[in-house]
């Protein structure tokens, strides 16, 4: 997810994504589909699949009603996305009646109308126990996202996607520091604590914040951005640095 998210800021610095850029983007994700269907077979072990909650199997291993569980799955995604269209179409016209830029409109109702597949699913995973779900879910979509659909898009796209110049110098950065956030996150208890979640939220409303002061020319947006630049992101990165490092500590003493 790093790789990707700093790949697509490298190949948008010309201010396009064109077609030899989205050639580039299906390779990598042919690549890294191969490469997790090598790494599933070679890991599968029919005795974790037997121990999946709600799964039963026959005597050959086979799934029962495999039928009624694939069908399931695509009413799921029918409705899923039939309910992110109505959501994303009722919200973007009101947004239109405000008179709101479709660059906003792209960054925060498009993107989080068409990301509540991906909510509800993990939300669910979380609540059921089965977090591998939850967050190969929401890592797995934004691979996705960047390598697949920006990759196909720009080949149809006659001119290639235009990159602008704020999404270039802000909300790829911004993508990217995120990305990189995961790092410590993910890797400090292998776990998710609430307080982590409850930063990440933080900070996606205040980006939604300074989408808007930007988007409507307020006052307030210098001094908000540079409160968040020179202070919530100095504490943010304090903060992680000592819950890398407390994390570290208390493994060693474990293993020792």
């Amino acid at each position: 997810m790093i790789g990707a998210s700093i790949l697509i800021f490298l190949l948008g610095l010309d201010g396009k994504i064109g077609k030899i850029d989205g050639v580039i983007f299906l390779i990598l994700f042919s690549l890294y589909i191969a490469a997790l269907i090598r790494l599933n077979r070679r890991n599968r072990d029919q005795s974790e699949v037997g121990s999946i909650p709600g799964v039963k199997l026959g005597p050959n291993g086979n799934a029962k009603s495999i039928f009624v569980q694939i069908m399931l799955v695509l009413g799921g995604l029918v409705l899923l996305v039939l309910g992110s269209k109505c959501l994303v179409h009722g919200a973007v016209g009101l947004a239109r009646l405000w008179e709101v830029s479709e660059l906003v409109i792209g960054l925060t109702i498009v993107a989080a109308g068409t990301s509540l597949p991906e909510l509800f699913t993990s939300v669910v995973a979380g609540i059921r126990g089965e977090r591998d779900i939850a967050v190969g879910n929401i890592v797995g979509s934004n691979i996705f996202n960047i390598l697949a659909i920006l990759g196909v898009s720009s080949l149809f796209a006659p001119n290639g996607i235009i990159v602008a110049n704020s999404v270039l110098h802000v909300d790829i950065p911004v993508m990217l520091i995120v990305a990189l956030a995961c790092l410590p996150i993910f890797f400090t208890g292998m776990v998710i604590d609430r307080w982590e979640g409850s930063l990440f939220l933080s900070y996606y409303i205040l980006y939604t914040v300074y989408l808007f002061l930007i988007a409507t020319g307020h006052p307030a947006q210098l001094g908000f951005t540079r409160t968040v630049i020179y202070v919530a992101f100095p504490i943010t990165a304090t903060i992680l640095i000592i819950h890398v490092i407390r994390a570290y500590r208390r493994q060693t003493h474990l293993l020792t």
